[in-house]
């Protein structure tokens, strides 16, 4: 299918959960005072992988687990260090600055794959990396003391293990052989359970029941959980990979305005640059290979 060639369907099913899962760090961002940041990210990925293991036998898909020595480290680097490190981020960080920080995955997924796969990168994406590293430096904002600095620094390395969970994937998986929503729900499991352990060692409990914790944890496990995955691979199997990656650029964008809107988190113009910058570095390292060549 060519990029021209885009369904109705699977692209209102990007659009859903662009909207949805972009909207889950305002979501996220509130529940963090009445719930530890590792014990939430343990039981919003645990709770939807049993979810989606137990949807396989209805959606046709194998339902053992795929190899261990490929699968556990996946997890840790896909799931446990990519939603353990946004969660300390949003702790302490602003919720529409560490969406746009989180979602440099593909910056440094481009950069790894030059590194690690011999995926050559092209002029453009070059300067995109160099725009990145400006926007970077703006939104870390190194002036602004310790605690913003550490924020930034956490989402940027949830960015980080994400891309270099992709980088393990592509690297090992075609030794295996796996199909793709047995893989995923296994190692948000696996990753799940390694962010329980963290939580057990790290983070002191505290969960304070009430409505607002209740929707926080509804939202978390069914809708950007379950759900959200499902939406996810929907969309990226019947769409151009390229098309899918442009609509991923949806989630920081409705992160940032829902911050925005509902939690008064106004960029300063340091911040609103720093966010523009790195937008623009997403596209650049997005933009289809024919052009940018």
């Amino acid at each position: 299918m060519s990029s021209s060639q885009v369904s109705f369907r699977p692209a209102i099913a990007l659009l859903v959960l662009g909207l949805i899962w972009g909207y889950n760090w305002v979501v996220m961002k509130g529940g963090l005072p009445d719930i530890a940041p590792l014990w939430f990210g343990a039981i919003r990925t645990i709770v939807p992988a049993i979810l989606l293991i137990l949807l396989l036998p209805l959606l046709g898909k194998p339902m053992a687990s795929p190899p261990l020595k490929f699968v556990v480290p996946l997890g840790i680097l896909q799931t446990a260090g990519f939603v353990g490190f946004m969660m300390w981020a949003l702790e302490n960080g602003a919720a529409g600055e560490t969406a746009v920080l989180v979602f440099t995955m593909p910056i440094w997924l481009t950069l790894m794959a030059h590194l690690f796969l011999h995926e050559h990168l092209s002029r453009l994406q070059w300067w995109a990396l160099g725009v990145a590293a400006v926007g970077l430096f703006l939104l870390i904002a190194p002036w602004e003391g310790h605690l913003a600095m550490a924020a930034s620094i956490f989402a940027v390395m949830s960015g980080l293990t994400w891309a270099s969970g992709s980088i393990w994937q592509k690297k090992y998986g075609h030794l295996y052989k796996l199909e793709m929503i047995n893989l995923t729900a296994w190692q948000m499991l696996y990753g799940g359970i390694a962010i329980l352990i963290a939580a057990i060692l790290f983070d002191k409990w505290h969960f304070n029941w009430n409505a607002n914790l209740g929707w926080v944890l509804f939202y978390n496990l069914i809708p950007a959980g379950a759900l959200g995955w499902l939406l996810w691979f929907y969309a990226l199997h019947n769409l151009p990979t390229k098309v899918a990656g442009f609509g991923s650029l949806l989630i920081p964008t409705v992160g940032v305005l829902g911050a925005w809107i509902q939690l008064g988190e106004r960029p300063n113009e340091f911040e609103a640059l720093g966010i523009l910058f790195i937008m623009a570095a997403l596209v650049m390292i997005l933009w289809p290979k024919k052009i940018n060549s």
